[in-house]
């Protein structure tokens, strides 16, 4: 059964750090760019990042530019979001998917139902003193 799995997040100080993984079972991530989103409560779901098929590509959004970077480890069919200087806006369930083709696009973003495919369950991250 294809299935992702995030992990790696918690609560973190303000100016903190966490690394969140995303691990595939049951299919490879090599083929698929892969997006990360986040939601927080009462807010629509956003894109966060994405990394296009083979590492061509990096997309990330205008709020976590410079902070955050996305990286992707084929060979343990994984892709992490290394996730710097945190700022209490940044609280939200972060999710990972497989984009519908190889390369993130301009429109990576866009998070409707012919755009991702495969969502994990989502991990929670919380920024606070």
């Amino acid at each position: 059964q294809a299935q992702l799995v995030e992990s790696g997040g918690g609560l973190v100080q303000p100016g903190g750090s966490l690394r969140l993984s995303c691990a595939a079972s049951g299919f490879s991530l090599d083929y698929y760019a892969i997006g990360w989103f986040r939601q927080a409560p009462g807010k629509e779901r956003e894109g966060v990042s994405c990394i296009s098929n083979g590492d061509a590509s990096r997309y990330y959004s205008a709020s976590v530019q410079d902070r955050f970077t996305i990286s992707r480890d084929d060979a343990k069919n994984t892709v992490y979001l290394q996730m710097n200087s945190l700022k209490p806006e940044d609280a939200a369930v972060y999710y990972c998917a497989t984009r519908t083709s190889r390369q993130c696009g301009t429109k990576w973003y866009e998070d409707g139902r012919f755009d991702y495919t495969y969502w994990g369950q989502g991990t929670q991250v919380t920024v606070s003193s």
